[in-house]
Protein backbone atom coordinates (compact mmCIF):
# COMPACT_ATOMS: atom_id res chain seq x y z
CA UNK A 1 0.00 0.00 0.00
CA UNK A 2 2.43 2.33 0.72
CA UNK A 3 4.90 1.76 -2.38
CA UNK A 4 1.61 1.75 -4.33
CA UNK A 5 1.65 5.52 -2.75
CA UNK A 6 4.99 6.53 -3.03
CA UNK A 7 4.93 5.85 -6.98
CA UNK A 8 1.56 8.01 -7.27
CA UNK A 9 3.27 10.56 -6.01
CA UNK A 10 6.17 10.57 -8.01
CA UNK A 11 4.24 9.89 -11.58
CA UNK A 12 2.44 13.06 -10.22
CA UNK A 13 5.92 14.96 -9.67
CA UNK A 14 7.20 13.29 -13.22
CA UNK A 15 4.03 15.17 -14.68
CA UNK A 16 4.21 18.33 -13.33
CA UNK A 17 6.38 20.28 -16.32
CA UNK A 18 7.44 24.06 -15.38
CA UNK A 19 6.12 26.43 -17.14
CA UNK A 20 9.63 27.43 -18.44
CA UNK A 21 10.02 24.15 -19.82
CA UNK A 22 7.25 24.51 -21.80
CA UNK A 23 7.99 27.71 -23.36
CA UNK A 24 11.58 26.02 -23.69
CA UNK A 25 9.48 23.98 -26.09
CA UNK A 26 7.52 26.65 -27.47
CA UNK A 27 10.92 28.25 -28.79
CA UNK A 28 11.40 24.88 -30.82
CA UNK A 29 8.05 24.74 -32.67
CA UNK A 30 9.09 24.86 -36.18
CA UNK A 31 5.66 24.22 -37.40
CA UNK A 32 5.48 28.11 -36.73
CA UNK A 33 8.48 29.00 -38.75
CA UNK A 34 6.08 29.46 -42.36
CA UNK A 35 4.31 32.38 -41.37
CA UNK A 36 6.90 33.55 -39.12
CA UNK A 37 8.56 34.13 -42.42
CA UNK A 38 5.74 35.80 -44.48
CA UNK A 39 4.75 38.09 -41.77
CA UNK A 40 7.97 39.41 -41.03
CA UNK A 41 8.87 39.94 -44.93
CA UNK A 42 6.40 41.72 -45.20
CA UNK A 43 6.78 43.32 -42.14
CA UNK A 44 9.99 44.53 -43.08
CA UNK A 45 8.94 45.66 -46.89
CA UNK A 46 5.94 47.45 -45.84
CA UNK A 47 8.33 49.82 -43.43
CA UNK A 48 11.60 49.83 -44.73
CA UNK A 49 14.98 51.84 -43.40
CA UNK A 50 13.76 55.21 -42.10
CA UNK A 51 12.08 57.32 -39.36
CA UNK A 52 9.06 55.48 -38.99
CA UNK A 53 10.55 51.93 -38.70
CA UNK A 54 13.38 53.94 -36.02
CA UNK A 55 10.90 55.64 -34.17
CA UNK A 56 8.57 52.12 -33.72
CA UNK A 57 12.31 50.45 -32.57
CA UNK A 58 11.94 53.34 -29.89
CA UNK A 59 15.69 54.71 -31.16
CA UNK A 60 14.68 58.04 -29.70
CA UNK A 61 13.90 56.74 -26.53
CA UNK A 62 17.00 55.07 -26.08
CA UNK A 63 14.64 52.12 -25.12
CA UNK A 64 12.05 49.69 -27.02
CA UNK A 65 8.67 51.18 -27.21
CA UNK A 66 6.71 48.49 -27.45
CA UNK A 67 6.97 47.60 -23.50
CA UNK A 68 6.26 51.08 -22.20
CA UNK A 69 2.80 51.42 -24.29
CA UNK A 70 1.78 47.79 -23.54
CA UNK A 71 1.51 48.52 -20.32
CA UNK A 72 -0.71 51.23 -20.93
CA UNK A 73 -3.32 48.27 -22.62
CA UNK A 74 -3.00 46.19 -19.83
CA UNK A 75 -3.00 48.82 -17.37
CA UNK A 76 -6.18 49.79 -18.98
CA UNK A 77 -8.03 46.43 -18.92
CA UNK A 78 -6.62 45.58 -15.43
CA UNK A 79 -8.15 48.23 -14.06
CA UNK A 80 -11.40 47.49 -15.78
CA UNK A 81 -11.00 43.95 -14.26
CA UNK A 82 -11.00 45.88 -10.56
CA UNK A 83 -13.99 48.21 -11.38
CA UNK A 84 -15.77 45.08 -12.67
CA UNK A 85 -14.65 43.03 -9.49
CA UNK A 86 -16.05 45.93 -7.28
CA UNK A 87 -19.14 47.06 -8.95
CA UNK A 88 -17.95 50.80 -8.74
CA UNK A 89 -18.81 52.12 -12.14
CA UNK A 90 -19.93 50.22 -15.74
CA UNK A 91 -19.09 53.74 -17.38
CA UNK A 92 -15.77 53.90 -15.78
CA UNK A 93 -15.17 49.90 -17.32
CA UNK A 94 -16.34 50.96 -20.61
CA UNK A 95 -13.98 53.85 -20.68
CA UNK A 96 -11.13 51.89 -19.24
CA UNK A 97 -11.95 49.09 -22.53
CA UNK A 98 -12.11 51.87 -25.01
CA UNK A 99 -8.49 53.02 -23.77
CA UNK A 100 -6.76 49.87 -23.50
CA UNK A 101 -8.23 49.35 -27.03
CA UNK A 102 -7.11 52.63 -28.40
CA UNK A 103 -3.74 51.88 -26.96
CA UNK A 104 -3.33 48.85 -28.73
CA UNK A 105 -3.10 49.96 -31.66
CA UNK A 106 0.57 51.84 -31.47
CA UNK A 107 1.30 49.19 -29.18
CA UNK A 108 0.81 46.05 -32.01
CA UNK A 109 2.71 48.57 -34.46
CA UNK A 110 5.67 48.72 -32.43
CA UNK A 111 5.88 45.30 -31.37
CA UNK A 112 5.38 43.64 -34.94
CA UNK A 113 8.49 46.09 -36.03
CA UNK A 114 10.25 44.97 -33.19
CA UNK A 115 9.59 41.22 -33.95
CA UNK A 116 10.48 41.32 -37.63
CA UNK A 117 14.19 41.73 -37.11
CA UNK A 118 14.01 38.91 -33.95
CA UNK A 119 15.83 35.79 -34.28
CA UNK A 120 13.80 32.47 -35.08
CA UNK A 121 13.01 31.35 -31.82
CA UNK A 122 12.32 34.79 -30.36
CA UNK A 123 9.87 34.97 -33.12
CA UNK A 124 8.26 31.43 -32.33
CA UNK A 125 7.36 32.68 -28.85
CA UNK A 126 6.48 36.18 -30.14
CA UNK A 127 3.96 34.87 -32.95
CA UNK A 128 2.39 33.04 -29.72
CA UNK A 129 2.21 36.34 -27.51
CA UNK A 130 0.88 38.05 -30.77
CA UNK A 131 -2.10 35.64 -30.43
CA UNK A 132 -3.08 35.42 -27.39
CA UNK A 133 -2.99 39.50 -27.09
CA UNK A 134 -5.49 39.41 -30.11
CA UNK A 135 -7.40 37.13 -28.74
CA UNK A 136 -7.44 39.35 -25.67
CA UNK A 137 -8.07 42.99 -27.99
CA UNK A 138 -11.06 40.50 -29.87
CA UNK A 139 -12.33 39.84 -25.97
CA UNK A 140 -12.54 43.35 -25.03
CA UNK A 141 -13.87 44.58 -28.07
CA UNK A 142 -17.31 41.92 -27.33
CA UNK A 143 -17.39 43.23 -23.77
CA UNK A 144 -17.85 46.42 -24.83
CA UNK A 145 -20.04 45.85 -27.69
CA UNK A 146 -22.32 43.98 -25.12
CA UNK A 147 -22.28 46.53 -22.31
CA UNK A 148 -23.57 49.09 -24.46
CA UNK A 149 -26.35 46.49 -25.25
CA UNK A 150 -27.17 47.00 -21.52
CA UNK A 151 -25.82 43.25 -20.74
CA UNK A 152 -23.41 43.70 -18.03
CA UNK A 153 -22.85 40.41 -16.84
CA UNK A 154 -21.85 38.91 -20.37
CA UNK A 155 -19.77 42.11 -20.62
CA UNK A 156 -18.05 41.48 -17.76
CA UNK A 157 -17.58 37.97 -18.06
CA UNK A 158 -16.06 38.30 -21.81
CA UNK A 159 -13.96 41.28 -19.81
CA UNK A 160 -12.43 38.87 -17.38
CA UNK A 161 -12.07 36.28 -20.29
CA UNK A 162 -9.43 39.49 -21.82
CA UNK A 163 -7.75 39.68 -18.81
CA UNK A 164 -6.64 36.28 -18.49
CA UNK A 165 -5.61 36.36 -22.63
CA UNK A 166 -3.50 39.57 -21.68
CA UNK A 167 -1.99 37.91 -18.39
CA UNK A 168 -0.74 34.99 -21.00
CA UNK A 169 0.53 37.22 -22.83
CA UNK A 170 2.25 39.56 -20.41
CA UNK A 171 4.04 36.34 -19.26
CA UNK A 172 5.17 35.68 -22.79
CA UNK A 173 6.41 38.94 -23.57
CA UNK A 174 8.28 38.18 -20.00
CA UNK A 175 9.80 35.10 -21.23
CA UNK A 176 10.90 36.77 -24.59
CA UNK A 177 12.33 40.13 -22.17
CA UNK A 178 14.30 38.12 -19.97
CA UNK A 179 14.74 34.73 -20.91
CA UNK A 180 15.60 35.22 -24.79
CA UNK A 181 16.90 38.65 -24.58
CA UNK A 182 14.70 40.61 -26.93
CA UNK A 183 14.84 44.11 -26.17
CA UNK A 184 17.75 43.78 -24.13
CA UNK A 185 21.27 45.05 -24.69
CA UNK A 186 23.82 42.68 -25.54
CA UNK A 187 26.90 44.94 -25.79
CA UNK A 188 26.22 46.92 -22.84
CA UNK A 189 28.67 45.21 -20.36
CA UNK A 190 31.74 45.33 -22.48
CA UNK A 191 33.55 48.22 -20.73
CA UNK A 192 32.99 47.03 -17.44
CA UNK A 193 34.81 44.06 -18.78
CA UNK A 194 38.14 45.95 -19.78
CA UNK A 195 40.54 46.84 -16.66
CA UNK A 196 41.59 50.42 -16.08
CA UNK A 197 43.94 52.37 -17.97
CA UNK A 198 45.06 52.19 -21.54
CA UNK A 199 45.93 48.81 -23.23
CA UNK A 200 48.63 47.96 -26.48
CA UNK A 201 45.81 46.62 -29.35
CA UNK A 202 48.11 46.26 -32.26
CA UNK A 203 50.12 48.24 -34.65
CA UNK A 204 48.63 50.71 -36.87
CA UNK A 205 50.35 49.29 -40.13
CA UNK A 206 48.56 46.03 -39.54
CA UNK A 207 45.44 47.99 -39.69
CA UNK A 208 43.66 48.14 -43.54
CA UNK A 209 42.98 51.57 -44.62
CA UNK A 210 38.85 51.82 -45.00
CA UNK A 211 37.87 48.39 -44.14
CA UNK A 212 36.77 47.51 -40.45
CA UNK A 213 38.26 44.40 -38.60
CA UNK A 214 38.16 42.15 -35.46
CA UNK A 215 40.53 42.77 -32.70
CA UNK A 216 40.65 41.14 -29.90
CA UNK A 217 41.32 42.76 -25.89
CA UNK A 218 41.87 39.74 -23.69
CA UNK A 219 38.30 37.77 -24.51
CA UNK A 220 36.83 40.92 -25.66
CA UNK A 221 35.95 41.21 -29.41
CA UNK A 222 36.31 44.33 -30.68
CA UNK A 223 35.43 46.42 -33.29
CA UNK A 224 38.39 48.46 -35.58
CA UNK A 225 38.48 50.86 -38.30
CA UNK A 226 41.72 52.84 -39.72
CA UNK A 227 40.88 55.43 -41.52
CA UNK A 228 43.91 57.51 -42.74
CA UNK A 229 45.87 58.10 -39.24
CA UNK A 230 42.81 57.88 -37.29
CA UNK A 231 41.26 54.72 -35.34
CA UNK A 232 38.03 54.13 -34.02
CA UNK A 233 37.39 50.98 -31.45
CA UNK A 234 33.56 49.70 -30.92
CA UNK A 235 32.80 46.82 -29.28
CA UNK A 236 32.26 43.68 -32.10
CA UNK A 237 29.06 42.39 -30.65
CA UNK A 238 26.02 44.25 -31.81
CA UNK A 239 23.90 45.83 -29.10
CA UNK A 240 20.47 44.54 -30.99
CA UNK A 241 21.52 40.56 -30.76
CA UNK A 242 24.88 40.01 -30.70
CA UNK A 243 26.04 40.62 -34.65
CA UNK A 244 29.65 41.11 -35.67
CA UNK A 245 30.32 44.70 -36.47
CA UNK A 246 33.45 44.15 -38.35
CA UNK A 247 31.45 42.08 -41.18
CA UNK A 248 29.52 45.32 -41.84
CA UNK A 249 29.53 47.57 -44.31
CA UNK A 250 30.73 51.52 -43.61
CA UNK A 251 27.77 54.24 -44.90
CA UNK A 252 27.48 57.57 -44.48
CA UNK A 253 24.76 59.28 -42.37
CA UNK A 254 24.65 63.03 -42.14
CA UNK A 255 28.58 63.12 -43.36
CA UNK A 256 29.32 60.87 -40.79
CA UNK A 257 30.95 57.18 -40.92
CA UNK A 258 28.71 54.83 -39.81
CA UNK A 259 28.77 51.07 -39.51
CA UNK A 260 25.53 48.75 -40.60
CA UNK A 261 25.49 45.44 -39.04
CA UNK A 262 25.10 42.53 -41.01
CA UNK A 263 22.49 40.84 -39.37
CA UNK A 264 19.47 42.99 -38.43
CA UNK A 265 20.71 46.71 -40.24
CA UNK A 266 21.00 48.55 -37.46
CA UNK A 267 23.67 51.57 -37.67
CA UNK A 268 26.20 53.08 -35.20
CA UNK A 269 27.79 55.93 -35.86
CA UNK A 270 32.20 55.19 -35.88
CA UNK A 271 33.17 58.00 -33.52
CA UNK A 272 31.16 57.19 -30.23
CA UNK A 273 28.85 54.10 -31.30
CA UNK A 274 25.88 56.51 -31.36
CA UNK A 275 22.77 54.66 -32.80
CA UNK A 276 21.93 55.64 -35.79
CA UNK A 277 19.01 53.47 -36.81
CA UNK A 278 17.46 50.63 -35.79
CA UNK A 279 16.49 47.49 -34.41
CA UNK A 280 19.06 48.80 -32.20
CA UNK A 281 18.14 51.28 -29.65
CA UNK A 282 21.57 51.05 -27.20
CA UNK A 283 24.71 52.85 -27.97
CA UNK A 284 27.60 50.34 -28.69
CA UNK A 285 30.44 50.86 -26.51
CA UNK A 286 33.31 53.23 -27.69
CA UNK A 287 36.75 52.98 -26.82
CA UNK A 288 39.67 55.88 -26.63
CA UNK A 289 41.94 55.23 -28.64
CA UNK A 290 45.77 56.73 -28.82
CA UNK A 291 48.73 56.19 -30.94
CA UNK A 292 52.57 55.27 -29.19
CA UNK A 293 55.28 56.62 -30.85
CA UNK A 294 56.60 53.45 -32.05
CA UNK A 295 53.07 52.96 -34.06
CA UNK A 296 51.21 50.92 -31.28
CA UNK A 297 47.68 51.65 -31.25
CA UNK A 298 46.26 51.57 -27.59
CA UNK A 299 42.77 51.56 -26.12
CA UNK A 300 40.26 52.51 -23.42
CA UNK A 301 36.90 52.41 -22.85
CA UNK A 302 35.29 55.81 -23.42
CA UNK A 303 34.53 57.65 -20.47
Amino acid sequence: MEETTRSRRTGRMARRVPAAEVFDGLERATVLDRPIAVISKQVRRKLGPGKTRDFLHGVPIGHPLHPALAMVSFGCWLSAGVVDMTKTGSRAARTLILAGLGSAVPTVAAGLTDWSTLHREQQRVGLVHAMTNAAAAVCYTGSLLLRMRGRERAGRALAYAGLAAASAGGYLGGHMSYRQAAGANHAESVGHLVPLGWHDLCALKELPNGRPVRRRLGYIDLFVIRLGDDVSVLADNCSHLGGPLHQGRVAMENGEPCIVCPWHGSAFRISDGRVTHGPATSRQPAFQTRLRQDGVVQVRPAE
